[in-house]
């Protein structure tokens, strides 16, 4: 299953892309984020295997993101013309997922940010939720950009919105 969405942040690139890379944020921006700690390298490098935990309700899910992809390295002074990338992937229990980052100038102060996501299942169970429920990827991939967006135009704490 691949999908692609994207969102308009009324910020400079340099600095969307620096706070999406800072974990310090993303607990305040990344909606059932329970743990994300590298495992083998430097959060958001190139290369680094991190143990990631998410919680929907009572539904708790464990992953392995690998960066497979940060260009530039270096998240300061971007040349306006370039196109920001980040790629990861994911594999869960019955899952592998892999997202494609691109972030660029829609304007002075304008950030397009287009994410491609694929995602393969194993097993019966998770081929069956892929095949009944494919939008349900798409709208919690929407979900965290809308939430990143609110988290770095005006502040908003998606946990200060969770019960």
């Amino acid at each position: 299953m691949k999908y692609t969405v994207s969102i308009e942040i009324a910020l400079p690139r340099e600095q969307v892309v620096q706070l999406l890379a800072d974990p310090a944020q993303m607990p305040m921006w990344l909606r059932g984020l329970v743990l994300h700690e590298p495992l083998d390298g430097v959060h958001g490098q190139l290369g680094t295997k991190s143990r990631v935990v998410m919680q929907t309700g009572q539904q708790k899910f464990e992953a392995t993101e690998t960066i497979t992809r940060r260009e530039p390295a270096d998240l300061h002074e971007i040349p306006a013309a370039s196109v920001v990338h980040f790629e990861r992937e994911i594999v869960g229990k019955g899952m592998w997922s892999a997202a494609r980052e691109q972030f660029t100038e829609a304007g002075p102060d304008t950030t397009l940010w287009v994410s491609e996501n694929e995602y393969r299942f194993d097993g019966v169970l998770m081929r069956l939720v892929g095949l009944l429920m494919p939008g349900a990827f798409r709208k919690q991939s929407l979900q965290h950009m809308q939430d990143f967006k609110a988290f770095a135009e005006l502040g908003t704490d998606v946990r200060e919105s969770q019960g």
